[in-house]
């Protein structure tokens, strides 16, 4: 009987063994399957920035054209519009110079509208 008790603990101890090897095979599957995930995560992550930036530069480009163009058309626009008012100025400052000094040399000395025609003399207006 002394071999019985000693090879059922054998057995036992054996039973162990494989199933601490199972576990730690779980285990390590597990671990794998976790490292196999997140890889798969970055990749699909990666390709989809890579996507989105790749819209993102075609939306940019298209509508860059646009804005050059649209600032062009503003530029000369505005060229224009000073051109035309350099043109006005140079051809009607000499005009414009003339009646200024006109109103400050020649003076015409005469009374104020609102002045009273009997203020001048004082005793008069009373």
């Amino acid at each position: 009987m002394a071999a019985h008790p000693s090879q059922g603990i054998q057995t036992l101890l054996e039973a162990e063994k494989d199933a601490a090897k199972i576990v730690q095979q779980a285990r390590q599957y597990r671990v794998q399957r976790l490292k196999d995930a997140r890889s798969e995560a970055t990749k699909e992550i990666e390709e989809y920035r890579r996507v989105k930036e790749d819209e993102f530069k075609a939306f940019e480009a298209s509508y860059a054209g646009n804005i050059s163009n649209s600032q062009v058309a503003v530029e000369k626009e505005t060229d224009d519009k000073l051109q035309s008012i350099t043109e006005v100025f140079e051809a009607q400052k000499d005009q414009v110079l003339r009646k200024l000094l006109d109103r400050v040399v020649l003076i015409k000395p005469e009374l104020h509208r609102n002045l009273k025609k009997g203020a001048l003399g004082g005793p008069e207006e009373q």
